[in-house]
């Protein structure tokens, strides 16, 4: 009997699934990245212009105290 049967020939793996697993992490990265922006300058610009409703005190109604 011979080895023939037993030996398999070295295979190449197909770099199609490695490849597109980069890319699904590149793509999450980069959408990750916007979001963390996007609350950074929308928090530092809170910051910087606080809301009309949070600067000047309510005015009272009008016909509350009748």
């Amino acid at each position: 009997m011979t080895d023939d049967r037993r030996k398999k020939a070295p295979t190449r793996n197909n770099p199609t699934f490695a490849i597109s697993i980069l890319i699904v992490v590149v793509v999450l990265l980069v959408i990750g990245t916007l979001f963390f922006n996007a609350i950074r300058d929308k928090r530092e610009y809170e910051r910087e212009n606080p809301p009309a409703s949070a600067t000047a005190p309510a005015a009272p109604a009008a016909g509350a105290s009748q």
